[in-house]
């Protein structure tokens, strides 16, 4: 069954930076937005990074509103091998080329962060002529917040967060 990323990009008014992630999670019970279901360990970790309550959609909005950061996925549509959430289980993958091509474009994005290295690896394939174009852009790895992605503990990737990503004091 082909799947359509039901969240769309989110882009606050000058953007600055934007975060890119692969493709949603299956749905479950209480998903509203991205990264929350529930294994993910993305939330907890931007609520250790910011100081932060973020158990809401709209307190996850309201961090990357004040952040100036955009929020997509690399991946429009796909159907899942074995019902998996694992990127490399998505397959018949249509890419949101378009996006994030927008929101590079008619942004000032300055940094892109990349949720895992098969999105930074996907986004300088596809994205070859936007990194030639825009060579001032910094793009950046975190380490990601998969639970399956187990050779960092949930501590080394706050630190990594916290360092790479932007502080909220800076606006």
């Amino acid at each position: 069954m082909i799947e359509t990323h039901p969240f769309g990009d989110f882009i606050p008014a000058n953007s600055q930076y934007l975060l890119l992630g692969s493709f949603t999670t299956k749905p479950f019970k209480g998903y509203e937005w991205f990264y929350a279901n529930g294994k993910n360990h993305f939330w907890p970790i931007m609520e250790k990074v910011y100081g932060l309550e973020l158990t809401t959609k709209d307190k996850q909005q309201k961090l990357f509103q004040d952040l100036k950061m955009a929020l997509a996925d690399i991946i429009y549509s796909c159907e899942r091998k074995k019902n998996s959430n694992l990127d490399n289980n998505l397959t018949n993958i249509v890419y949101n080329t378009d996006g994030v091509n927008e929101i590079i474009r008619e942004s000032s994005v300055e940094k892109i962060f990349f949720s895992s290295r098969f999105v930074e690896s996907t986004f300088k394939k596809l994205f070859k002529d936007i990194v030639e174009e825009f060579p001032f852009m910094e793009l950046v790895y975190l380490p990601s917040p998969s639970p399956r992605y187990a050779s960092m503990s949930r501590q080394e990737k706050i630190d990594i967060y916290r360092e790479l990503l932007p502080s909220l004091n800076q606006f």
